[in-house]
């Protein structure tokens, strides 16, 4: 069974980073990794996706530039790095694991079978 764990979240002010964790265990290396978030009042949305070796990522248009996902197989972990976070990317983030992943470059939440409970981020004006 997948377990996904994120952390990492927080309060930090307009310009800031944060780097979200998510530690992943019953999965093997063939999954792709996804990170997605809601903000609130609205849907869950689409913010990075890494593969399963690592060489082939994909960015929504509203983080490019500023966030970049990365994973360490031998950790089992998926990073997503945030800087010059905006109050509009306040929102709950979420981890995603898929083993058969399409490959699409912007891939929607039902492209991802196993998630994690999620993890807080606010960035203040």
């Amino acid at each position: 069974q997948v377990q996904l764990v994120e952390s990492g979240g927080g309060l930090v002010q307009a310009g800031g980073s944060l780097r979200l964790s998510c530690a992943a265990s019953g999965t093997g290396s063939n999954y792709a990794m996804g990170w997605f978030r809601q903000p609130p009042g609205k849907e869950r949305e689409f913010v990075a996706v890494i593969n399963w070796s690592g060489d082939s990522t994909f960015y929504a248009d509203s983080v490019k530039g500023r966030f970049t996902i990365s994973r360490d197989n031998s950790k089992n972990t998926v990073y997503l790095q945030m800087n010059t976070l905006k109050p509009d990317d306040t929102a709950v983030y979420y981890c995603a694991a898929e083993p058969r992943y399409t490959g699409s470059s912007y891939p929607s939440t039902a492209d991802f079978r196993s998630w994690g409970q999620g993890t807080q981020v606010t960035v203040l004006p």
